[in-house]
């Protein structure tokens, strides 16, 4: 391991990540919230931090490893999240804990969307900007941004990037240079966080309500300035707007290159894992359209279909938007929608769960080990798309499934034990391993009835479900600290 180089990085992404505070400070000043103090030395102490650690180390300038990477990325989220807690702590009116703090910030860089804040109309508009923020900054991850801008500074990106990038093939690039790759993935982030925020202005929503909404949505992140979310705004040209965007959000982001660079908009339906990510969302909407109209009269044809396509993208795409307490849908549709968000949507997009391309790797998979008991001397090669999928990456996919419910098991008896109910340990441990947001029961509409015991470890849950779990893992193993 290469500590003293790992400081350096991680004191320099703490400079970078400093800067993220001067914009809540100009919305604190030009709304006159007396907020910018709080920032301000949020400002400060981050700044000195990362500034007195690149200082020290700053002579260390070994070239990082792949197990360098790892660390870097887990401390550097860990690090973040903590000094981003610092404005919500030192805020001068609100009356809030390091450990809501700490919560809110991690499901802001996760783009989880849970909250253990209440009364967020009534919030300073600073605060809730920042929130916002938080979730842009996540959605593609600050170590893709830091790529970009450390071979700048004489330091290889990477080992960061292949730690940070979701899903389990990582090796292909969009460009030859890693810093070109992320330049771009940050490129087309920023475009369509551009064309979220000005539709919803155009629809009606002010300026300050467009951007709090679209840094949320393209980030597939969930926080919102209100505490009613998206039901603020119930007007369907909303609804729409946010439904179409969350999907883009959780899209693999270089398809989404390689239609701005053709042009070509079947480059959608081409991909394998593109096409039977809207096919599962179409079915989901359908499903629970059909139930609805069946369960709840309360609503016409037209009202129940917005009312299931935005909650299945939100949900699915682990954005976590909401119109209503999904609690109160029918039982079954409410569970299979959270299951379902487990699975997520597709790799190298914005959205958390296990992603699609594992479940239908691993339903591939699984089909073969029925046609080898059938066939003991066959040979069935798993393809995607005609391409043969290695078996070192089939069997990762196997592994990272078994893993995942593994952890979840963890977190849901974790959650029990701390005195949640059934329905709320169950939806807590989904909603934060699979970065969705909101939950059933206590932790309907947030989650300031849990336990500050209870919010550590969703906490922890969402870290390493944002981080693909064995990025988290593989530091907690011997052979990681050895020579």
């Amino acid at each position: 391991m290469q500590f003293a180089s790992s400081f350096r990085v991680i004191g320099i992404l703490l400079v970078i990540f400093s800067l993220l505070h001067l914009p809540p400070i100009a919305v604190s000043l030009w709304y006159n919230d007396q907020e910018f103090t709080a920032f301000g030395q949020a400002f400060c102490l981050t700044l000195a931090t990362g500034a007195g650690l690149w200082l020290v180390f700053y002579t260390q300038r070994r070239e990082l490893r792949v197990r360098d990477g790892f660390f870097i990325v887990v401390a550097i989220w860990t690090v973040l999240s903590l000094f981003g807690a610092l404005p919500f702590v030192f805020s001068t009116q609100l009356d809030i804990g390091f450990v809501d703090g700490f919560f809110e910030t991690v499901s802001g860089l996760t783009t989880t969307g849970a909250t253990a804040f209440v009364g967020l109309d009534d919030f300073p508009p600073s605060i809730l900007y920042y929130r916002a923020q938080l979730q842009l900054v996540g959605g593609m991850g600050i170590i893709i941004l830091a790529v970009a801008l450390l071979p700048i500074l004489g330091i290889g990106g990477l080992q960061l990037f292949r730690a940070e990038v979701t899903g389990p093939i990582k090796d292909n690039k969009l460009t030859p240079r890693i810093k070109e790759t992320a330049s771009i993935l940050w490129l087309v982030y920023v475009g369509l966080n551009v064309m979220c925020i000005i539709s919803y202005y155009l629809a009606g929503m002010t300026l300050f309500d467009a951007v709090c909404f679209g840094f949320s949505t393209i980030s597939t992140g969930g926080f919102a300035p209100y505490d009613m979310s998206m039901a603020h705004y119930p007007d369907p040209r909303f609804i729409i707007i946010s439904s179409v965007f969350m999907l883009l959000g959780g899209i693999n982001f270089a398809l989404h290159f390689m239609v701005f660079r053709h042009m070509n908009f079947r480059v959608y339906w081409q991909d394998p894992e593109c096409k039977i990510f809207l096919l599962f969302v179409a079915a989901l909407v359908l499903v629970c359209w059909l139930g609805l109209n069946h369960f709840d009269k309360d609503y016409d044809f037209v009202e129940n279909f917005l009312r299931a396509l935005f909650m299945v993208v939100s949900i699915i795409t682990t954005t976590g938007f909401t119109l209503e307490n999904i609690t109160y849908w029918p039982v079954f549709l409410g569970v299979l929608v959270f299951f379902a968000g487990l699975i997520g949507s597709c790799s190298s997009s914005t959205s958390g769960g296990m992603k699609m391309i594992r479940a239908i790797l691993f339903t591939k998979q699984s089909g073969r080990e029925i046609k080898q008991l059938l066939h003991p001397a066959g040979k069935f090669p798993l393809k995607l798309k005609n391409i043969v999928v290695p078996d070192s990456v089939a069997n990762a996919v196997w592994g990272f499934i078994c893993v995942y419910i593994i952890i979840f098991i963890v977190v849901f008896i974790a959650l029990l034990a701390t005195n949640l109910d059934m329905p709320s340990a169950l939806s807590g441990a989904i909603t934060s391993l699979a970065n969705i947001g909101p939950g059933f029961n206590m932790l309907g509409d947030n989650a300031s009835q849990a336990s500050d015991t209870a919010k550590m470890i969703m906490s922890a849950a969402m870290l390493i479900g944002r981080l693909e779990i064995f990025t988290v893992l593989v530091l907690f193993t011997p052979a990681f600290w050895k020579r």
